[in-house]
């Protein structure tokens, strides 16, 4: 079985966001172990300068780094990422599965997105939309997207 984690800069702090991110765990347990890593998020003031935003994407990203799993395939969500169809990234769970990678790591940054050495680190950047969405929003998308990708992958119905 294959071990999922999400790496994701922040909290779910909405009651609506932790039950359907629940709901999703829920489902993918038959498919896929499934973990959700949360970093704590950088703490800016009101109106930051970029040397400011960057530090605080620098020490997110450190704390990322230290918890992904060196044989992991490493996916990073970021707006200039590859957009992917559910299909894409069904094959994509499907394929690093069969080359014997185990693990795959989602990355989730927050407010002001990743950190470069972050953005490296990874082996495919992926694009949820050309839209920006709040990153408790896309943490949901993600595990949704993940869970049709099983679906798809085992060939069962799922709705459209």
């Amino acid at each position: 079985m294959q071990t999922v984690s999400i790496i994701s800069v922040g909290k779910l702090k909405d009651a609506f966001f932790e039950m359907a991110s629940n709901e999703y765990l829920k489902r993918l347990k038959s498919y896929a172990k499934v973990n959700i890593i949360e970093i704590k998020a950088g703490v800016l003031s009101e109106n930051p300068k970029d040397s400011e935003i960057n530090a605080v994407l620098e020490k997110e990203g450190e704390e990322i780094i230290k918890k992904i799993p060196p044989s992991a395939k490493v996916i990073t969500l970021c707006i200039e990422g590859k957009l992917y169809s559910s299909e894409d990234l069904a094959r994509l769970l499907g394929d690093t599965a069969l080359s014997g990678i185990s693990h795959i790591v989602f990355i989730i940054g927050g407010s002001y997105g990743l950190s470069e050495k972050v953005k490296s680190r990874s082996d495919i950047r992926l694009s949820m939309s050309k839209m920006t969405f709040p990153h408790r929003l896309a943490r949901i998308m993600l595990l949704e997207q993940i869970y049709r990708g099983y679906k798809i992958l085992g060939g069962e119905a799922y709705h459209k």
